[in-house]
């Protein structure tokens, strides 16, 4: 039934709905804000007294939860009830989590189970429901609709980054007698749970059948009995999915990208620190840490324009050859980003290079996910596409506080070369996979794909 656009909803509504949703969902990214005041030794004043090497245990936490729940809850769920109740309980989720994290998290495990297990649980609720909904309303914009749906993730926590610090000064504050961290954490868990339900509104499947006007399904190519030519018309379920190299191939190569720019996130603000203040800059504690800041900040407002660009830029150059590109970038400025690192504007710059690279990632895997194993099953397929994710958010973040704690108290930036340096070959790495990845095949019998 091609398109009339049926009165059923303008399509564009569903781009309002994912970025009001992934704004929110964004605030994962946030998280170096609040990690120079949990690491202040208690002697010294500080209210929590944690080592690098929790903070970023609960940011890994974070990531982990929002994956396994995104591959295992999160995608099946939304294919056999609908995406909109999906995203509703999601934001529901996440917003309890930051707000008993508010109430509760004085302490180190109550910040891993509230900020790390539950909100991250939100989060991988509703992190897919936008990206299942936007296939299906945009067969024909794949990449550019998947890159607008999930920029609000890169761009919200540039929001909530700015909020707690030099827009808000929400640090500073005590709400009902809370120290500073916690307080933004209730006040950011209110916000949350009311702007995702407002974005779910409108995330709903188009009716059976439907396509935009005057857009043709591809016909997949045949050889010798065998689909060689899918771009999202060819449907893999699961299991079959798992059978072809081609679903590991990626996943490998989204580990090592997306792992690589979670580090930068986890670490960025406390590596600014430490390279501003050692270097010929010999800036201020204060004053590395608010170039730090804002370098963190440019981070995020690169990795949401990154995902628009990359998704743009890949319906035109095709997928695999804009995730090979993105990667080796991403594999050069981590080879070099020490010693841009010494300078504000060197800081600033990497930050945004590696912040662009790695918003990418979000818009090309969902788009190569839809390209290799079909539109229909692309939330399910993706949910376990995305697991990668969590893989990489565990293993290089954690990297980088093992190498900074190895290192003391010093604060010298070498702390941080051989994080940067691993980053930099799995990136490289990452692109030569990638580029030797081809569509996978599928048997079919006559007209028929064999299911």
């Amino acid at each position: 039934m091609a398109d009339t656009e049926q009165k059923v909803l303008n399509r564009w509504m569903v781009v309002v709905g994912a970025i009001l949703i992934q704004l929110c969902l964004g605030a994962i990214y946030a998280w170096s804000a609040f990690t120079g005041k949990l690491t202040v030794a208690t002697e010294a004043g500080g209210h929590y007294g944690f080592t690098t090497t929790q903070t970023q245990a609960i940011f890994s936490a974070g990531l982990a939860s929002f994956a396994i729940i995104m591959a295992f809850i999160g995608g099946p769920w939304q294919k056999k009830s609908g995406p909109k109740i999906v995203a509703m309980t999601g934001g529901i989720v996440l917003g309890l989590g930051y707000i008993l994290g508010g109430i509760f998290g004085n302490s180190f495990i109550m910040q891993f189970i509230c900020i790390g297990i539950i909100g991250g649980a939100g989060i991988g609720l509703a992190y897919v429901v936008p990206i299942a909904v936007g296939a299906k309303w945009f067969p024909d914009k794949k990449g550019m609709v998947m890159g607008l749906a999930v920029a609000g993730f890169g761009f919200g926590a540039t929001i909530w980054v700015k909020l707690a610090g030099s827009w808000g000064h929400l640090l500073d504050m005590s709400l009902m007698g809370l120290p500073g961290v916690q307080s933004v954490f209730l006040i950011y868990g209110i916000a949350f749970l009311v702007i995702v339900l407002i974005g779910s509104i409108w995330m709903v499947n188009p009716p059976d059948g439907w396509l935009p006007a005057g857009y043709t399904p591809p016909v997949p190519k045949q050889d010798a009995g065998v689909s060689t030519d899918t771009k999202g018309s060819v449907e893999f379920n699961v299991k079959e999915m798992w059978s072809t190299p081609q679903f590991y191939m990626l996943w490998l190569t989204f580990i090592f990208s997306a792992g690589t720019g979670l580090m930068v996130i986890g670490c960025i603000k406390l590596f600014g620190i430490d390279a501003l203040q050692a270097s010929s800059a010999r800036l201020t504690a204060e004053a590395a840490a608010a170039a730090a800041g804002t370098a963190m900040a440019w981070y995020a407002i690169l990795n949401g324009l990154g995902r628009i660009v990359w998704g743009t830029v890949s319906d035109k150059l095709g997928r695999k050859i804009s995730i090979f590109l993105m990667s080796l970038f991403q594999g050069i400025i981590m080879l070099v980003f020490l010693k841009l690192g010494g300078t504000v504007a060197g800081l600033t710059i990497g930050a945004c290079i590696i912040g662009f690279n790695f918003g990418g990632n979000f818009a090309l895997f969902p788009a190569a996910t839809a390209d290799f194993f079909g539109n229909k099953n692309v939330g399910t397929n993706y949910g376990w596409m995305f697991t990668a994710y969590g893989v990489g958010g565990i293993i290089m973040p954690m990297i980088a506080g093992y190498f900074k704690d190895k290192a003391g108290g010093t604060g010298d930036p070498a702390a941080w070369s051989a994080p940067f340096l691993i980053g930099g070959v799995v990136c490289i790495i990452a692109a030569i996979i990638s580029i030797l990845a081809k569509p996978p095949q599928k048997k079919i019998t006559g007209e028929t794909v064999t299911e």
